[in-house]
């Protein structure tokens, strides 16, 4: 592998990690067996982009639509998530990253809305990377829900709608406070961003790759990274306004 260049990482990494239980179907294993090894893959990309000096990883963990799934397994991966964050917390603590949750967490079990709160706690102060879950998350809930608080607001009177802009509004998110994603990976085939981070999503570079996510390694992290820091960010300029610095 060439080295990546570290000037050139992603501020903000967001993963949709899709392919789980294709990976246990593909072996004839339950699917929780492919969650399980999926959650090993998570302490991996964990690890590796806190050490590269990311600053910012979202992980879609648990989307408002995987309530629809089968019951059974929607416990099971409550279970494996409470279990993810207890057994986790200590690593964070050595390495100095902070915990976040985005989501409709009012959804979520009491159990593991107590250990998230207390993982969250315990993490607060630490000033490394912020690792955001996004559990019962869906972009166009998010989207909804931050009109209602920003209208609300402004009926009170806390707010004109002639102060409204694109970063007031973006404030009201679940994500306000951080920066948007640089870069967006998602594993396993599928070409699509599936109600994830709707609004954030903007300017962001997608990478698809054809591999589930338990077998997302090491290798195939750097090869997206790397994949990235080929590609020349515009924001609407041409590259001759970049080159110039214009």
């Amino acid at each position: 592998m060439e080295p990546l260049d570290p000037d050139k990482l992603p501020k903000h990494l967001a993963i949709i990690m899709d392919g789980n239980g294709r990976w246990a179907q593909q072996r004839m294993l339950k699917r929780i067996v492919g969650h399980q090894r999926g959650a090993e893959t998570v302490k991996m990309v964990v690890e590796q982009a806190s050490l590269m000096g990311i600053r910012y990883l979202t992980l879609f963990a648990f989307s408002s639509e995987n309530w629809l799934r089968p019951a059974i397994e929607v416990r099971a991966l409550m279970t494996l998530l409470k279990k993810y964050i207890r057994n986790e917390t200590a690593r964070m603590m050595r390495n100095n990253i902070r915990y976040n949750v985005i989501g409709n967490r009012s959804d979520l079990p009491d159990d593991v809305n107590q250990t998230l709160e207390e993982a969250i706690h315990e993490t607060a102060n630490n000033t490394g990377m912020v690792l955001t879950l996004a559990l019962s998350y869906g972009g166009r809930q998010e989207l909804s829900m931050a009109a209602a608080r920003l209208t609300r607001d402004v009926m009170v009177g806390k707010l004109s709608p002639d102060d409204i802009t694109i970063d007031i509004f973006g404030s009201y998110l679940d994500t306000g406070g951080l920066p948007d994603p640089d870069f967006l990976i998602r594993t396993s085939g599928e070409m699509r961003i599936s109600n994830f981070l709707l609004w954030q999503l903007a300017y962001t570079e997608l990478y698809f790759t054809d591999i589930n996510w338990p077998d997302f390694t090491i290798n195939e992290f750097h090869k997206a990274l790397s994949d990235f820091q080929s590609r020349e960010r515009r924001f609407g300029k041409t590259s001759d306004q970049l080159n110039k610095g214009d």
